[in-house]
């Protein structure tokens, strides 16, 4: 009966991802129905352990998440955990043969966040997206490639910018999260207390150029992710030019978001573009 566990375990990450971020689940729902279940179970795990280290306040993180790791690492060796994210993700792991690289990566950004929270240079700011964001985008490349490693190594710069730019969409759109609640600059070089629209620009004329480059790769990925990914794409513009139209005191004082009433419409845009092969 391990069988009906595993589909639990699947849907509780899948529970995950629809709980924590509609967006996201959205763009997961266009994706084939062969490769969803493998993409809840890397956002159910990178979910859990952001949220140790970004939300669970009066708790002791460090131990939370040095217990997370291990317990992960007993499931690739076992085969098998009764935390349900955890089983559905070392099944994935497996299937798709994800490097132990990239979740050492990972794991090493998300620990960081317990010890630093200012970012002095371009090299430190790299490393960390590299960390929670671009090996996020390499793992879900491994699946929409199933196997496939030439077509991962050509793709993989493509996948890591793409990372890069949601990072960087939510690093600025979380300004306030960051810089109150969490006391983190991620920005090199910029001073929160006196951001303006000089900092701001750059920021988005560098996530501009991380889309430019992705794009690239979207267009090339196979027909069961091209959809999913370009309606994330697609909204994740939407956000940064929302974000580019919103004074900075504002960003800085709210979490600007995209209205459900817009998402419908840029996954009906998104839709069309697809349907006529324009992507």
């Amino acid at each position: 009966m391990k069988q009906l566990f595993d589909d639990v375990s699947f849907k509780c990450s899948k529970l995950v991802t629809k709980n924590y971020s509609t967006s996201f689940s959205l763009a997961v729902y266009m994706l084939s129905p062969s490769i969803r279940d493998a993409i809840y179970s890397i956002y159910g795990f990178v979910r859990f352990a952001d949220e140790i280290v970004d939300s669970f306040h009066g708790f002791d993180k460090e131990s939370l998440i040095t217990e997370f790791e291990d317990e992960y690492y007993k499931s690739m060796e076992r085969g098998i955990s009764l935390n349900p994210i955890l089983n559905s993700f070392q099944q994935t792991v497996k299937q798709y043969n994800i490097s132990d690289d990239l979740i050492q990566a990972f794991l090493k950004s998300m620990k960081l966040d317990l010890i630093k929270s200012d970012y002095h240079s371009k090299a430190e700011y790299d490393d960390y997206i590299y960390g929670s964001a671009d090996v996020v985008g390499l793992m879900c490349l491994k699946v929409f490639v199933a196997g496939d490693n030439k077509r991962y190594e050509q793709l993989k710069d493509e996948a890591m910018r793409l990372g890069s730019a949601f990072q960087k969409v939510n690093f600025l759109r979380d300004l306030k999260d960051d810089n109150l609640v969490l006391n983190r600059n991620y920005f090199p070089g910029v001073d929160l207390n006196s951001f303006d629209e000089k900092a701001k620009t750059a920021i988005i004329n560098e996530i501009e150029e991380d889309f430019k480059v992705a794009y690239q790769g979207i267009v090339k990925l196979p027909i069961e992710a091209k959809f999913g990914v370009y309606t994330a794409f697609v909204y994740y513009k939407k956000l940064l030019k929302k974000l580019e139209n919103t004074p900075c005191d504002e960003i800085g004082n709210a979490r600007i978001r995209v209205s459900n009433y817009t998402k419908a419409g840029l996954l009906a845009q998104s839709f069309v573009t697809y349907k006529l092969k324009l992507v």
